[in-house]
C-alpha cells in the first residue's frame, strides 16, 4: 500500500520551479516521500551510503535520470556548491529533492549561495486529517497510544512502539547532535530528554531543569535551544495582551513525539500543539503567511492553550480538555479583553455544541472545521 503524505501535490507543483528541500524530524518519512517521485532506484543517493558517499565528494551525480533524491547531503560541507552548480547547469532537465532530518534549514541557513534556487518544505508526522483520509479505521486514540510517526502507528503494536521510541531516542542524541554540535554530555542530554515528558503542559522552568541535572539554567537553556535544533522537542512563547498582566518570558514545551507522555491530559494537548504547529508550518511553506503558535497566562495563572496567528493578528485560540461538558472559565476571562475572534475548547469525547459563543468539540470535527492538515 502506497501512503501518499500531506504535502506530495505541492512537492509536485514546486519541482519544475525550483529544488525542493524537505526537512523535518529523524524517521518521519522524509526518504519515503521523496523516493514516490523516482522513476529509477538511480536517481537516490544517500551520504550515509559509503558507497554513494564516494559520488557525492567526486560530484558524479546521475544526470540521466528526470528525478534526483539526495539525502542528508547537508552532512556534506560542499553541499551548498555541489547543488547549486548541478542545479544551474541541469535544471531544464533534472528536478532535484534535498531530504535531510537534524535541522536542514539550520545549514541551509549558512549563506544565500542558494537564494531563489530551492523551496523548504516541512513534515510533520501524521495527524488525524491525513489519517483519516486513508486509514478509516484509525482514530484519535490510535495517535494518542502511537503517536505519529509512520512505523509505530502502522505497526499498532504496544512493545514495537517502545523499542521504537528508545532506539530513536539513542539516534538523536548520540547521531543527530554530533552533526550540529561538539557538545560531549550526552548522558546528561539524555537524561535531559527523559525529563521533559513530565514537563509537557506546564510552563518550562529552567531552574527546576537545573536543580534535577545540577547544571545551571543558562546551560538548560542551551540544551533545550539544541533538543529543538534535533526535532526532540519544540517550544511555544506567550502571547501579550494589552489589557491582562500576561506572562512575557517563560515558554512552554512540547514533544515531536507525545506517545511517551504518560499523563493523558497533557498527552492530548501536546497532540493538539503538533497539529496546530503542522497547520502552521504548511500554511507558511505553501501559502507565505507568517504564522504563530502562541499560548496565553497571566500572571495569575488563567491560562488558554493555544492561541493562532497568521500575520501578526490572532485568528482563533483553543483550549484542550479531556472531558466534554465543563467550559474553562478562563475563556470568559479572555474573550471578553481580546480581539480573537473565535474560540474552541476540544476534547476526546463525542458531544458537540456551542455555549456563550465558544464552540465546544470533539477533537476530530475540530480538526475538520479548522481545515487542519
Amino acid at each position: 500500500m502506497q501512503i501518499n503524505r500531506y504535502i506530495q501535490s505541492d512537492i509536485s507543483d514546486w519541482m519544475p520551479q525550483r529544488m525542493v528541500f524537505v526537512g523535518g524530524p529523524r524517521q518521519v518519512g522524509k526518504t519515503y516521500l521523496a523516493k514516490t517521485f523516482l522513476k529509477s532506484k538511480m536517481g537516490y543517493l544517500s551520504w550515509d551510503s559509503s558507497e554513494d558517499r564516494e559520488l557525492i565528494k567526486k560530484h558524479q551525480l546521475p544526470i540521466d535520470q528526470n528525478v534526483l533524491v539526495l539525502d542528508e547531503i547537508h552532512k556534506y560541507p560542499k553541499w551548498r556548491m555541489l547543488t547549486k552548480g548541478y542545479y544551474d547547469k541541469h535544471k531544464d532537465q533534472l528536478q532535484i529533492i534535498v531530504t535531510g532530518s537534524a535541522r536542514l534549514d539550520h545549514f541551509r541557513k549558512g549563506g544565500d549561495s542558494l537564494f531563489g534556487r530551492y523551496h523548504y518544505m516541512r513534515l510533520h508526522p501524521f495527524s488525524l486529517s491525513e489519517i483519516d483520509s486513508q486509514f478509516r479505521m484509525a482514530s484519535v486514540h490510535d495517535l494518542l497510544k502511537f503517536g505519529g510517526f509512520p512505523e509505530p502507528f502502522l505497526k499498532q503494536n504496544e512493545n514495537f512502539a517502545k523499542v521504537w521510541r528508545r532506539e530513536r531516542k539513542a539516534k538523536v542524541i548520540h547521531q543527530d547532535l554530533r552533526d550540529l554540535t561538539q557538545l560531549k554530555d550526552y548522558v546528561q542530554l539524555e537524561m535531559l530528554a527523559d525529563i521533559l515528558p513530565s514537563r509537557v503542559g506546564s510552563l518550562l522552568s529552567l531552574n527546576s531543569l537545573a536543580e534535577d541535572l545540577e547544571k545551571s539554567p543558562h546551560t538548560m537553556a542551551k540544551w533545550i535551544e539544541i533538543l529543538n535544533s534535533v526535532y526532540q522537542c519544540y517550544t511555544i512563547a506567550p502571547y501579550g495582551l494589552p489589557r491582562i498582566k500576561a506572562v512575557k518570558k517563560q515558554q512552554k514545551m512540547y514533544l515531536w513525539d507525545w506517545s511517551s507522555i504518560e499523563d493523558i491530559g497533557a498527552r492530548f494537548e501536546n497532540l493538539v500543539a503538533s497539529h496546530l504547529l503542522k497547520y502552521c508550518h504548511y500554511i507558511e511553506d505553501t501559502q507565505g503567511d507568517d504564522m504563530e503558535l502562541r499560548f496565553m497566562r497571566d500572571q495569575f495563572g488563567r491560562e488558554i492553550d493555544f492561541v493562532v496567528l497568521k500575520n501578526k493578528k490572532p485568528i482563533f485560540a483553543v483550549e484542550c480538555k479531556t472531558g466534554e461538558k465543563k467550559l474553562s472559565p478562563h475563556i470568559h476571562y479572555y474573550k471578553e479583553r481580546s480581539s480573537i475572534p473565535t474560540f474552541y475548547q476540544v476534547h476526546l469525547g463525542t458531544r458537540s455544541y456551542k455555549q456563550d459563543g465558544v464552540f465546544v468539540l470533539p477533537f476530530n470535527e475540530f480538526c475538520k472545521q479548522v481545515g487542519l492538515v
